[in-house]
């Protein structure tokens, strides 16, 4: 009876850990840029939605140089460039920038983009 009711208490718990991390993976992140241009993200370090001017387009990471992450959407041309201490948008199909010095709160405080947390940037070789 008692290992029954701790058996059950916790699959709760657990059941709750998962939703909390479920959660946080599509936390969205609000990326502030020069000229007021803003756009958000969510998802994880392998794909991760980005919001620009209220839509959504589905992002997958690509090899990038040592120290940097980078996401595409072959279909929009969208390529979003993360390095450490700021974010670039392009439109690949244009040849333009779309937005650029683009940080989060965290990244204007002096701290590492929240994609950087879960993966090592590519490197060469690898």
């Amino acid at each position: 009876m008692i290992k029954s009711k701790l058996l059950k208490i916790s699959l709760v718990i657990a059941a709750l850990a998962s939703c909390a991390f479920a959660q946080a993976a599509d936390e969205a992140f609000t990326w502030s840029c020069s000229d007021n241009h803003q756009f958000k993200t969510s998802g994880g370090t392998d794909n991760l939605v980005l919001i620009w001017d209220a839509k959504n387009y589905e992002m997958r990471r690509e090899n990038s140089l040592p120290g940097s992450l980078r996401y595409k959407n072959s279909n929009s041309g969208f390529d979003l460039v993360v390095l450490q201490n700021k974010a670039m948008l392009f439109n690949m199909r244009s040849g333009t920038r779309l937005a650029d010095s683009c940080q989060t709160a965290d990244m204007r405080s002096g701290k590492m983009p929240h994609l950087f947390a879960d993966a090592e940037p590519f490197t060469p070789g690898k």
